[in-house]
């Protein structure tokens, strides 16, 4: 399963960050940026994603994450 979420992420060191934070908690789920892309997209793959803990960690962390469908 693959989710797509809009974020205000902006900076390079920012998006290491949180990958590290959401990585911790699930190591097994695949995430990346896409920084040039107007909405900023995270992405997360992976087995019984929980993307409401995905947006709480992010939004936690001070950045605006919500997610596409």
């Amino acid at each position: 399963m693959v989710e797509v979420f809009k974020t205000n992420v902006q900076k390079e060191t920012d998006t290491n960050y949180i990958i590290a934070v959401i990585k911790r908690q699930f190591p097994m789920y695949k995430v990346n940026f896409d920084l040039e892309d107007c909405d900023k997209i995270l992405r997360v793959e992976g087995v019984d994603l929980q993307w409401r803990n995905i947006i709480d960690y992010v939004n936690c962390l001070g950045y605006i994450c919500v997610k596409l469908d």
